[in-house]
């Protein structure tokens, strides 16, 4: 280390475009839907996995966060080590050594092993989704790149949807194994089609050399500690915990010292002035909102009918299904279709008010609702999700600075964990809070004095009390809708939180600026006319006597015939910078 200014801001990914974009496209397809699958399965299984490993309300809470936790430990540095070592090197052995740890997993019984065993199974699951993004820019024509980042975006509400069916077939039919063994089948495939289709690349030595292993280790430890305070602190009721205070406190002075360690080392991994560009900034905080009003479709809905309605996950699988599963393939393509021809931050626009209107026509939710009932609701928010994940990551990519991609992808990954962490746990703290306060605002009026109460209690004393018990009994029923209505408030009042998060989303949306030139930028819907005087010929000759015109993108070198054409200075000035 050294006090010197950075003389590079970042590595420079390479352009390897694979002969076979089919196979690269299916591995990515199967990858991405690996980590969506396993981390839905496993949230909405969790009850069914203490029941079958015998472990009780803390230590399972302790093993969520050990299966999960170690994701962003490793997800921040993928990029770098897919730049260095290539798509193949990386994730062929990380796919077959998490198909052997999910095969083995079930037939594990001793704790402690079990607990390792979900750490390193997590560190693998990290590798996943970064290097679904680092196989799309990487290995893919930027013609198809478009089309890469739609199956990205189709895990999201395909996993979180398909995981309460998949969680109630296998807990009710196959065994709860099978929330390990599916991957056991999928997983190997994922390496067959990387070998089959992702090209050969040579390991860059010089990057190695110049490696920043300091870097990475502190954000990474940094980040872990601040998701697992996270992950505890609606359990142990945040900074009224000695515990969670610690872990936020040491992710805080090591997130730090990692900006120090940015700031002094010659050769830095991710420099936080990364972030500098405004749009970059303001897409990364739509992501992070977003998630916040993404989460009346992921937590509220199955929440309050599980909670309120005591329904099983096979049981309100279908509304999901339905309005979900069926309806997200025309919606992925769609979306593709307008942002093909329409600006990323019009899409914005439509999603963020879609979900608005799933969480606003969500507050209005009553204990009367069956299933069906959420169904606009899921609608809407499959559709609002679907555009505005899809429109981030194609705004994010095309305002990426194409010097820093390394480092750009170290922090949309620890913005696209870190934020659905601490949605779920804010989501989860409103929630119990709200039960409690119109727990009691409900409970003041259920005195002796109120003749409607005593009505109801004299009504059920006679109903129940056939077999003795009837005053205890019409207490116990009377104390149980009043908890159940608690709830249905309190969920109310959650949507209505979501629908702000859906507001502040489009007032950051209407700060943003015009994206530049790139492969991902909308295409005229009618050919522009030629300028008077324009000759198509000279500028041809023009543009071939300029050596190396070619202009960087994201994550690698792509020819101008690929993608949209930029002028000439910008080309030029890619040029030089090469």
């Amino acid at each position: 280390m050294n006090g010197a200014a950075p003389t590079v801001l970042g590595p420079l990914s390479q352009d390897t475009t694979t002969k076979r974009p089919i196979l690269i496209v299916a591995a990515l397809l199967l990858a991405a839907f690996v980590v969506g699958f396993d981390t839905r399965v496993f949230t909405v299984g969790l009850p069914d996995l203490r029941g079958a490993y015998g472990l009780g309300a803390d230590e399972g809470a302790w093993f969520a966060t050990a299966a999960n936790a170690p994701q962003i430990f490793i997800a921040s540095a993928v990029a770098w080590l897919m730049t260095v070592y290539g798509v193949r090197r990386v994730m062929t052995p990380s796919s077959l050594v998490y198909a052997a740890l999910s095969c083995a997993i079930p037939f594990i019984h001793n704790h402690d092993l079990l607990f390792a065993a979900h750490i390193v199974r997590a560190l693998l699951l990290g590798v996943f989704v970064p290097a679904t993004l680092m196989i799309i820019f990487r290995n893919l024509a930027p013609k198809y790149w478009i089309i890469g980042l739609g199956i990205y975006t189709l895990r999201i509400p395909l996993s979180q949807s398909m995981g309460f069916a998949l969680v109630g077939y296998y807990g009710d039919v196959l065994g709860w194994q099978w929330l390990y063994w599916q991957d056991v089948l999928v997983a190997p495939l994922i390496a067959l089609l990387l070998v089959l289709g992702a090209p050969r690349e040579p390991i860059d030595k010089s990057l190695l050399a110049n490696a920043d292993w300091g870097g990475m280790l502190l954000l990474g430890a940094s980040m872990t500690f601040i998701y697992i305070g996270l992950d505890q602190g609606n359990r142990l009721d945040w900074l009224e915990s000695g515990l969670v205070e610690s872990l936020f406190l040491a992710g805080g002075l090591l997130f730090v010292a990692f900006l120090v360690n940015e700031s002094i080392v010659s050769r830095p991994w991710a420099h936080a002035s990364v972030l500098g560009s405004r749009n970059v900034i303001l897409g990364l905080a739509v992501v992070i909102v977003f998630t916040f009003a993404s989460s009346a479709g992921s937590t509220l809905i199955p929440g309050i009918m599980q909670t309120v309605g005591g329904l099983r996950p096979f049981q309100i699988s279908g509304v999901f299904i339905l309005y979900a599963v069926i309806p997200v393939a025309i919606t992925v393509m769609l979306s593709g279709f307008v942002l093909t021809y329409v600006d990323a931050r019009v899409a914005l626009i439509v999603g963020l008010s879609a979900s608005g209107v799933a969480a606003l026509i969500g507050s209005k939710v009553t204990s009367d609702w069956y299933p069906d009932s959420f169904g606009l609701i899921v609608l809407l928010h499959t559709t609002g999700q679907v555009l505005t994940f899809y429109a981030s990551f194609v705004f994010l990519v095309g305002n990426s600075d194409p010097k820093r991609s390394t480092a750009m992808s170290a922090y949309i990954q620890v913005a696209r964990l870190g934020s659905a962490e601490l949605a779920a746990g804010l989501m989860g703290t409103w929630i119990r809070r709200r039960e409690q306060f119109h727990s009691n605002v409900l409970g003041a009026h259920l005195t002796n004095d109120n003749p409607v109460y005593q009505r109801s209690l004299a009504a059920l004393n006679n109903a129940l009390g056939h077999n003795g018990g009837g005053t205890a009994k019409a207490v116990g029923a009377v104390s149980a809708s009043v908890r159940s209505q608690s709830y249905v408030l309190a969920y109310s009042d959650c949507f209505i939180i979501a629908f702000w998060f859906s507001v502040a989303g489009l007032v950051l949306v209407a700060l943003m600026e015009a994206s530049p030139a790139s492969p991902l930028s909308p295409r005229p819907i009618l050919k522009p006319r030629k300028r008077e005087g324009y000759d198509e010929r000279r500028d041809m000759d023009e543009s071939r006597s300029e050596p190396g015109r070619t202009i960087k993108t994201f994550v690698g070198a792509i020819s101008i015939d690929d993608g949209i054409k930029p002028t000439r200075d910008i080309a030029r000035e890619a040029c030089e910078s090469n």
